[in-house]
């Protein structure tokens, strides 16, 4: 399988490390990184990083420091579009040109580019489609709640979540905010893009749920998190939700309620310094009262996205070895308590 990775930025670049890593267990021959953007001093150095783990670049541009795409791109198997800004919907029309490719997924922000997917919650929906979206961080950790609490979702009679967002990447100094600032409701009864975002999710499924969100951006470049509040058709207790968490392959918990502690743990012992569970429940500061639920996670910003990209690659492409090669990257790459 050859596989091109297009964007190597914050979301590419770990993809292509982790690609890198895992090749063999992937199944792939070749890793191709289609550079966009220019190259200046001070960025050759990761360029040089990733050729050193042998992965091809290749350009549009007319340039000899890179391989023309236009000599590879009939190789093409699959294609990891890690783009933002609607660059992914619009490469969709080059991308369906390719004459050997056999699946491809965007990123969270490419709403409409394919198939909304999560790992573990609608694999086989995305087999046989050619095009698959992964959804954002956010919409992996609030389905990942609901998913917990109510694994048979028609238990659930409402939900509402409170996000709280970071600002941007660590190496961004774009979007940073100074204070506190609260994002618009575009429903009237969903509220922001989250809900709406995992509604469209469980919609795949043939679910429609009760819930909603609001959103607010902080001064922070550490990690998102979110209140949740579910009340369910049947009663929970403590044990029986921690019993749910530890059983939980794509979940981590915590007792630290600082999340430059936990972060600082990610940057020590995440791999490539990231956290890559769909969340991470604060297991000892939940408050239940019988059928009602409420509590507070922290949301790693791509970590989990990377674990369904990689998730949606082996399932598109039919590899044999599937179920193996996902729980042995969730083994490795998400730690159950932080």
């Amino acid at each position: 399988m050859k596989v091109l990775v297009n964007g190597i930025g914050n979301i590419g670049t770990t993809l292509l490390n982790l690609l890198s890593d895992y090749k063999r267990l992937l199944g792939i021959e070749t890793i191709y990184a289609l550079k966009n953007t220019s190259i200046h001093s001070w960025n050759k150095t990761e360029i040089m990083f990733l050729k050193e783990k042998g992965i091809v670049l290749c350009t549009k541009n007319n340039t000899d420091e890179f391989i023309d795409f236009n000599e590879i791109k009939e190789e093409i198997n699959y294609v990891f579009d890690c783009n933002a800004n609607s660059f992914g919907i619009r490469n969709k029309e080059w991308y369906k040109k390719l004459p050997n490719l056999i699946g491809c997924s965007a990123q969270g922000s490419e709403k409409g580019f394919g198939i909304p997917h999560m790992a573990g919650l609608n694999d086989k929906i995305i087999l046989n489609q050619k095009f698959a979206q992964i959804v954002s961080c956010n919409t992996h950790s609030l389905a990942a709640i609901i998913n917990l609490i109510c694994p048979k979702t028609k238990d659930l009679i409402e939900g509402d979540f409170v996000i709280v967002r970071r600002s941007e990447d660590l190496g961004n100094h774009e979007r940073l905010v100074s204070a506190n600032v609260i994002s618009r409701h575009l429903d009237k009864s969903i509220g922001t893009h989250h809900s709406i975002d995992v509604k469209d999710l469980f919609r795949t499924k043939n679910i429609e749920l009760n819930i909603q969100s609001s959103d607010i951006t902080t001064p922070s470049q550490l990690l998102h998190a979110v209140r949740f509040n579910l009340k369910t058709k049947n009663n929970l207790d403590q044990n029986e939700i921690c019993n749910k968490l530890k059983n939980n392959s794509f979940l981590s918990q915590t007792s630290k309620f600082d999340s430059n502690i936990i972060f600082e743990l990610g940057r020590k012992y995440g791999a490539y310094g990231r956290i890559y569970s769909h969340a991470i429940i604060l297991s000892n500061n939940l408050i239940i009262d019988k059928n009602n639920i409420k509590g507070w996670a922290f949301i790693a910003q791509e970590g989990n996205t990377l674990i369904s990209t990689i998730n949606a690659y082996l399932i598109q492409t039919k590899n044999n070895n599937t179920e193996n090669a996902i729980n042995k990257i969730k083994k490795d790459l998400i730690l159950k308590e932080w």
